[in-house]
């Protein structure tokens, strides 16, 4: 189970999925993903190159969720504040 402070992205408060990050490890790895799905977007024109635009995507998305997972907060549906 992970400590506290080894959690880079913590859970939404409501919902499934994790939130803005918590430290700046986890800053820079949204940001490079952010960076690298603006490159595919400017760089890829998925009319003519639908393959390479989709393989793009979803090879920086894959690792940027398995960061998540290592490094966020245990996924479970939460409702608020309760626990």
């Amino acid at each position: 189970m992970n400590r506290d402070d080894d959690i880079w992205f913590p859970a939404k408060r409501y919902g499934w999925g994790w939130g803005l990050p918590r430290v700046w490890q986890g800053w820079v790895v949204l940001g490079l993903y952010l960076l690298m799905l603006g490159i595919g977007v400017a760089g890829i024109d998925p009319e003519r190159q639908l393959g390479l635009f989709l393989a793009w995507m979803i090879g920086w998305s894959v690792p940027f969720a398995v960061v998540c997972w290592l490094k966020g907060e245990k996924l479970r549906w939460r409702w608020g504040r309760g626990r």
